[in-house]
């Protein structure tokens, strides 16, 4: 069957090529489907291009081919035969133009299976999510909140409030319009009907930079405010304008500063690490990423925090498991910066580091999107042995697939990994090469 599959793909290439257009085309082999879009902020598979469209004919008709015969697994050992498989797959044209870090632990066995450029300085796209979520969950906490306050000075008289209201960000991205009506709700119990003095925001929490270092201008960037609402930095207008639809007449004038001593709390609304952890990971949501990076900047009592404060809370992550941070360059907490760059091999010691604690584990691993599952993973690796294993984080960057997380292989044992292509021009490329990556370390 498969070699009538190559005969007409031939005849295909052939008629595409009468017609003037230089065509890559994707075949679906027996384990693995067409590979589709994710679906991510981080460019996960979105957008693609009308070549990544008819994509990858050589490449692809190579790759499917180069998965062993099964029986190997009659003739040799489990990790012998994963290591042919991988051998077989590193072994391909495609590696000639662009860079591979790959990393296979056991973590059962607490050993290294397999490498292969591992200790390369890649850009990590999106997987970079996994260092900031090891990171702040190590560091903050599984029990850690977000949190949004309102606060006003002066007095309550006759349902009129003469002083300052201060709306206080925590960079909570999951403040919406019920959270805002909460607050209003909560100014109307006070049985206030005119508020006459300034509302007022105060953003001390972080820095004023509302981008990434290295972020590309004409992307679609989220806004690194720490007082949002629905991802909207226009959190003092929707509040006046809630206030005046339930009737409270406004006096007042609009403006920033920092909360004072002495002010009176009005109300707070919070939300989990693990509501964020969710839609950061199985998403890979941006904003969501910057705003932990952020949490764990503030952790330290910096006010503000900046990005820098982030970057040595993860640099001691780094040495803690037994790495050397001045090898690798963090830029911000998604993988949008053009300037992160880390390897394979630091992105298993973390995740080995996350499985042997509780603690971060039983908050990390629920939010990895779940190979033909959901998240990011959701259109990948349906079918196989990978379909519903394989737990991990996707990135995805101009020329950049990545590809970090956990499986259980068929003697039991749980693995840790990390794929990182770079300088692969067709998206599906990598995205294929991983598929493959995973099949042969689920399939007995």
């Amino acid at each position: 069957m498969k070699k009538i599959v190559h005969i007409l793909a031939f005849f295909l290439m052939a008629m595409v090529s009468a017609m003037g257009v230089q065509a890559q085309i994707v075949l679906p082999d027996h384990d693995q489907p067409t590979v589709h879009s994710d679906m991510s902020a981080d460019h996960e598979d979105s957008d693609t291009s009308a070549r990544d469209t008819i994509a990858l004919v050589a490449d692809s008709l190579a790759l499917d081919s180069l998965l062993p015969d099964d029986s190997l697994s009659a003739s040799s050992p489990w990790p012998q035969n994963l290591c042919r498989r991988l051998d077989a797959l590193v072994d391909h044209s495609m590696f000639e133009t662009s860079q591979l870090g790959l990393m296979v632990y056991d973590l059962t066995a607490d050993s290294a299976l397999y490498t292969r450029g591992h200790r390369q300085l890649l850009r990590p796209a999106s997987t970079m999510k996994l260092v900031t979520a090891i990171a702040a969950i190590d560091k903050l906490g599984g029990s850690y909140q977000f949190r949004t306050s309102l606060y006003y000075t002066g007095r309550v008289d006759s349902g009129t409030l003469t002083g300052d209201i201060y709306c206080v960000g925590g960079f909570d991205p999951l403040f919406n319009s019920d959270d805002m009506k909460a607050f209003v709700d909560r100014i109307k119990s006070m049985g206030v009907d005119t508020i006459r003095g300034r509302i007022l925001a105060d953003r001390t929490m972080k820095s004023a930079d509302l981008l990434g270092e290295g972020w590309c201008w004409d992307d679609d960037n989220p806004v690194l405010s720490p007082l949002l609402v629905s991802r909207h930095d226009d959190f003092l207008s929707r509040f006046e304008q809630e206030l005046s639809e339930v009737g409270i007449v406004l006096d007042v004038t609009t403006g920033e500063s920092s909360v004072p001593n002495g002010a009176y709390i009005v109300c707070s609304r919070f939300h989990t690490i693990d509501q964020v952890l969710m839609r950061m990971m199985k998403d890979s949501d941006n904003l969501y990423a910057e705003s932990l990076f952020y949490q764990l900047a503030a952790s330290g009592g910096n006010r503000p925090a900046e990005a820098r404060h982030a970057r040595q809370a993860i640099s001691r992550l780094i040495r803690k498991v037994g790495l050397d941070p001045t090898r690798y360059k963090i830029a911000d907490g998604s993988g949008l910066s053009l300037y992160n760059y880390l390897t394979a091999e630091l992105e298993v010691a973390l995740l080995r580091y996350a499985y042997r604690n509780a603690d971060i584990y039983i908050h990390l691993y629920p939010s990895l999107p779940i190979a033909g599952v959901d998240g990011t993973l959701k259109r990948r690796m349906r079918g196989g042995f990978a379909s519903g294993n394989v737990h991990a984080k996707t990135g995805t960057l101009t020329c950049i697939t990545s590809l970090a997380g956990y499986c259980t292989a068929a003697n039991g044992h749980v693995l840790a990994f990390s794929i990182i292509n770079q300088g692969v021009i067709h998206d599906s490329n990598g995205r294929s090469f991983q598929n493959r990556v995973c099949e042969a370390m689920c399939r007995p």
